[in-house]
């Protein structure tokens, strides 16, 4: 199977402290694959690394057939709109109207006229069960609508790549249902290819084809969501039974 991310030998550190140490993954194009493993083991740096934000130290990253560690910072901007990110805080800016932040990648990276970008607009935010919202306040939109502007705000720019750092934290049962909904119609829909980072365990087996383990500093194992349900390896049900001991905060 065709293969969208491609990540070999990376080696990661923040001073004395080592966050990867011969990192090697393959993500499969179309697929969404879940990323685990206890709190402070790096798995939000990962994001970071596949859209040339953080730099490895060592080793090589291919995003959609391009080098990210080759790259220069205005070469990193193709990265960044075939590979989009959702911050774990949806990361809106609240001086501008939602419309205005939906739109802010397609400014970044196309000249297009504005009826196109107000078009372009209304259908991310359709897509995310949000329509006619663009004059409201980020502040005046709860946790969970949040989260799904700056998933419209991902999605704008059509990437092939959506980086999901921690999209249910903080959200009630039925947010938390809501944006796995939305990141499974999104894969079929789109065809996109997904990373999700999560604590949650019921929301990684609700959306994943595929779950990795983050441990000892690099990728332990990778396995099908149905193994990851049915039998998973020890590593991996230590962690889901909430036996592994979470390492210091990078």
């Amino acid at each position: 199977m065709e293969t969208a991310i491609v990540i070999s030998g990376v080696r990661k550190a923040f001073g004395e402290k080592v966050i990867y140490d011969g990192l090697d993954l393959e993500v499969r194009r179309g697929e969404t694959l879940t990323v685990v493993g206890p709190s402070g083991s790096g798995k939000s740096v990962l994001l970071k690394l596949i859209i040339g934000l953080h730099q490895p130290d060592a080793g090589r990253i291919v995003v959609g057939g391009l080098e990210v560690t080759k790259l220069d910072e205005l070469q990193l901007r193709e990265v960044r709109r075939k590979a989009a990110m959702l911050f774990q805080g949806a990361a809106l800016f609240d001086s501008m109207p939602v419309g205005d932040n939906v739109a802010y990648g397609l400014h970044e990276h196309f000249d297009w006229p504005a009826d196109k970008v107000r078009a372009r607009v209304a259908e991310c935010l359709e897509w995310v069960g949000l329509p006619g919202i663009e004059a409201m306040r980020p502040a005046d939109l709860s946790g969970g609508m949040k989260k799904r502007v700056g998933l419209a705000r991902a999605l704008a720019p059509g990437p092939e790549i959506i980086l999901y750092d921690e999209p249910t934290t903080g959200l009630d049962p039925t947010n938390t249902r809501r944006i796995n909904e939305l990141i499974l119609s999104l894969q079929e829909r789109l065809g996109v290819t997904s990373i999700v980072i999560t604590h949650d365990i019921a929301s990684a087996l609700a959306v994943s084809d595929r779950l990795a383990l983050v441990r000892d500093k690099k990728i332990a194992l990778v396995v099908d969501e149905a193994v990851a349900e049915s039998s998973p390896p020890e590593a991996l049900a230590r962690f889901m039974q909430g036996e592994e001991a979470d390492e210091r905060r990078a």
